[in-house]
């Protein structure tokens, strides 16, 4: 049989931190994981909207443990603040999922100065993990799961020089490129606990074809050009919903059989039940691995992972 969020073991006395919770797939990944006795932290930037989505859960669940803590990913200081907040609360993290970001946006910069795409996807989410690895560390078996996409198929190679892309940008190149390093990042992440022999598993997941704002936005913004506008339909004639769209990232943080460094997806690609896919190996990837950790570490300041001496 298909599996579904009815397959969720009890979460009680578990924490889960869920970026961009206040919509769409994390939305559902935080009501979900609420719904099965996860304390469930919801991290997200537009505050009414935040708060708006933890009254959603609760009036849905009403025993439901919910944390609101602000989170920008675009701005590395409120990301150390959020996770500041969240470890004064909690020793441990069981699980994090890695949810929030933005798609085919024009071209900007976050405060930080890094290009907007790779700089929410990608960095903010790095710093956000890297700054909540003692509380992941502290759990007896914890999980960290990052969203990923499809268009990392399109994705040119990360390149050392020019990670802000201030050459050749392009809206689409740009969101591609942030989701291969997401996978990258899953990946790599994974071998860094498997070093540190951690009971720390990484994991990454895409929604398929998933109808969200995210569509809508990237038209609102002005980025996406005719491809965004075609999506924009497609996904809202044809797209699965964010309550189906949302399974292989539940199913990677919550399911006893999932595996570190696995890639759960929908089973025909855009569409389908939440299942483990092969990740489809480049004969450089971990090269590719090695420059992400190199650039991430480099434009950031902040070293992911300690291996114990």
């Amino acid at each position: 049989m298909a599996w579904t969020e009815k397959d969720i073991p009890d979460l009680s006395g578990r924490t889960a931190v869920v970026t961009g919770a206040n919509g769409g797939l994390g939305f559902q990944t935080a009501l979900a994981l609420a719904g099965e006795g996860a304390h469930v932290v919801v991290a997200a930037r537009e505050s009414a909207k935040t708060t708006a989505a933890a009254a959603r859960i609760a009036e849905r669940y009403p025993a439901a443990s919910l944390e609101v803590v602000p989170l920008d990913l675009g701005d590395l200081s409120v990301v150390r603040a959020a996770a500041e907040k969240v470890l004064a609360g909690h020793e441990a993290v069981d699980i994090l999922v890695n949810n929030a970001g933005v798609m085919a946006m024009p071209q900007r910069e976050t405060v930080d100065g890094f290009e907007m795409q790779f700089g929410i996807n990608h960095l903010g989410h790095w710093a956000l993990t890297a700054h909540l690895m003692p509380a992941l560390l502290a759990a007896p078996v914890a999980r960290v799961v990052t969203v990923t996409s499809t268009a990392r198929h399109r994705a040119r190679r990360l390149d050392p020089a020019d990670p802000r892309m201030r050459r050749n940008y392009g809206a689409w190149s740009s969101y591609a490129r942030s989701k291969m390093a997401n996978l990258h990042f899953a990946l790599g992440l994974q071998q860094q606990f498997e070093r540190a022999g951690v009971a720390v598993s990484s994991l990454a997941a895409h929604p398929g074809l998933t109808n969200t704002d995210l569509q809508a936005r990237s038209v609102r913004e002005g980025g996406a050009g005719w491809v965004g506008e075609f999506f924009e339909v497609m996904t809202a004639r044809s797209g699965m919903t964010p309550f189906e769209g949302a399974r292989p990232q539940l199913r990677a943080a919550t399911d006893p059989g999932a595996r570190g460094g696995g890639l759960y997806a929908p089973r025909y690609g855009s569409h389908g039940p939440a299942v483990r896919r092969p990740i489809l190996r480049r004969f450089d990837l971990q090269k590719q691995i090695d420059t992400l950790w190199h650039v991430s570490q480099r434009e950031t300041g902040i070293r992911l992972f300690r291996l114990p001496h």
